[in-house]
């Protein structure tokens, strides 16, 4: 297969699929961070890390920050820590389970507060009862000053916003799962606010994308 055809749609962290979607979007996420991650030292929480490609990425172009990967899948954390010893990363600390529905599991954070959370092509496959376990988590491990990150595909007061996004859409509902499709912004902001989270920024993004960036001030 030629490193651009698209593989077959897999979900599966470790998937073609999820790392050739990871090495299309990764560039234009690390320009939306360049401009908001802190400037000075800070610890940086991603959820549902998967196969770790992300956090590793962005580590190496933050060497002042320290990153934490999570998962409640602890299948992924060999591959994570395989990238973090590939890339020779300094500032990737050890994967720690974190389910979002099961916030006895969040106690691994106990004590920390981070500068920014971010999650990357969740929603599309997860239910969107899994915002609110988001924003419950955000809101007691975000710094005051700290922005919750959140990129992918999504529908706009229930509308799609290209014709390739419906299509997509179509796609995923066709495999008849049921938490996959894609998830509006306005449930996912409706479960922010909940948690006193406020909806700061839609950021468009390359591949018909959003980056929303919700923060507590």
């Amino acid at each position: 297969m030629s490193p651009l055809e698209k593989p077959a749609l897999d979900p599966y962290p470790l998937s073609p699929y999820v790392a050739w979607a990871g090495d299309r979007n990764r560039d234009a996420i690390l320009e939306v961070f360049k401009q908001r991650l802190p400037n000075s030292e800070g610890q940086i929480l991603e959820l549902a890390s998967g196969s770790g490609m992300h956090i590793n990425y962005f580590a190496s172009h933050f060497q002042h920050l320290s990153f934490q990967p999570s998962d409640m899948n602890e299948e992924v954390f060999e591959n994570i820590r395989q990238l973090t010893q590939q890339t020779q990363a300094q500032n990737v600390q050890p994967a720690v389970k974190l389910d979002l529905t099961q916030p006895q599991t969040w106690s691994v954070l106990a004590g920390k507060k981070f500068d920014a959370i971010f999650c990357i092509n969740i929603f599309q496959v997860a239910p969107i009862s899994v915002a609110d376990g988001m924003m419950n988590c955000t809101v007691n491990y975000l710094s005051a000053h700290g922005s919750l990150f959140i990129y992918g595909p999504f529908k706009v007061d229930g509308k799609y916003t290209t014709p390739s996004n419906e299509e997509f859409d179509r796609t995923l509902l066709s495999y008849k799962v049921p938490e996959w499709g894609l998830k509006d912004i306005a449930d996912i902001t409706n479960a922010a606010q909940k948690y006193e989270l406020k909806l700061k920024e839609i950021i468009d993004m390359p591949a018909n994308n959003f980056t929303l960036v919700y923060s507590l001030g």
